[in-house]
């Protein structure tokens, strides 16, 4: 297998369930996961990162399997409480998860990064590749319904995604910086492959590609970019992306994923009821995730389609 650092963009469940396998057919030093914070947001006083955590807890093997995000063998008493009292219930939060947002925004309190506080978080939970957010600026992805503007996690959680989505934005995006180690790491001219994950491409992918320098620094790059499509026998794997897709006026095919990546793309990875209509160059193979092997494998097989485009 190829040397060089492998560089995945990831949100959601989709992109942790990849960066899983990737990380266990590299070595932790050859692999970079950069997470989207388009979903972060501000609740019950606290700062909730939901893509960089379901990463963290699936990378440290701390998941729940059942649900995809939050922590395995979770406790509810904070929430039964919260409950009891008359407080916002709708998004859930664990008793072993809360103790991480609130040491999150502690530290963010008292000056520390985003970066910092992951990085630190990964290593305490025994994460070995290097987990970084997109950015360390404030980017908040907004949907607008027939009601007007709402935030991301009132329309996804609290909503359940019953707004008909009509036009989505990255409120911040325009003014925030690239996270300098993966900037630093796409210039650095020792990048083996740049992985696109089986992610939300709307809301989970479009919001790293929105921070200014971002697009840019990975099109200049020079490795080549394979993206795996998160549409599977005309269906999304898990979440709302079909739905928005038709609302959006696209049909919900993987070869309209490819189309919405564009240039960006040197090849894509796809399932074989779905290969067809497509402009990158393809790979069928596999692409539903359903259990480790199932991870270990699509990982190889991106890899090494990857290593064939070069």
């Amino acid at each position: 297998m190829s040397d060089g650092l492998v560089i995945a963009l990831s949100g959601g469940v989709g992109g942790a369930k990849l960066a899983l396998g990737l990380s266990r057919v590299l070595p932790p030093d050859q692999l970079l996961v950069v997470a989207n914070t388009g979903d972060d947001f501000e609740h019950l006083g606290l700062s909730i990162c939901p893509d960089i955590d379901t990463l963290t807890y699936v990378l440290a093997g701390l998941d729940n399997p059942a649900t995809g995000w939050g922590r395995r063998d979770e406790t509810w008493s904070f929430m039964e409480t919260i409950a009891t009292l008359g407080g916002e219930d709708w998004f859930r939060l664990g008793d072993r998860d809360l103790a991480l947002h609130v040491e999150r925004t502690r530290r963010l309190g008292a000056g520390q990064s985003l970066s910092q506080i992951t990085a630190d978080t990964c290593r305490r939970l025994g994460v070995r590749p290097r987990v970084l957010p997109m950015s360390d600026d404030r980017v908040r992805t907004r949907v607008r319904s027939d009601a007007g503007w709402i935030d991301f996690q009132d329309y996804f959680v609290r909503q359940q995604c019953q707004p008909v989505v009509q036009a989505l934005a990255f409120d911040g995006a325009a003014a925030a910086r690239p996270q300098p180690e993966v900037v630093e790491a796409l210039a650095g001219g020792n990048v083996r492959a740049i992985v696109i994950c089986p992610s939300n491409p709307f809301i989970s992918i479009e919001p790293i590609l929105a921070v200014p320098g971002l697009r840019a620094a990975i099109e200049t790059c020079g490795a080549p970019v394979v993206a795996v499509s998160p549409i599977v026998g005309g269906r999304a794997v898990k979440g709302p992306t079909a739905k928005m897709m038709q609302e959006l006026g696209l049909p919900v095919s993987a070869a309209a994923v490819a189309g919405h990546y564009g240039n960006l793309l040197d090849g894509y990875v796809v399932d074989a009821a779905d290969a067809q209509g497509i402009g990158a160059k393809v790979h069928i193979a596999p692409t539903l995730m359903t259990t480790l092997e199932d991870r270990d494998a699509l990982a190889r097989t991106v890899l090494h389609f990857a290593d064939r485009l070069k």
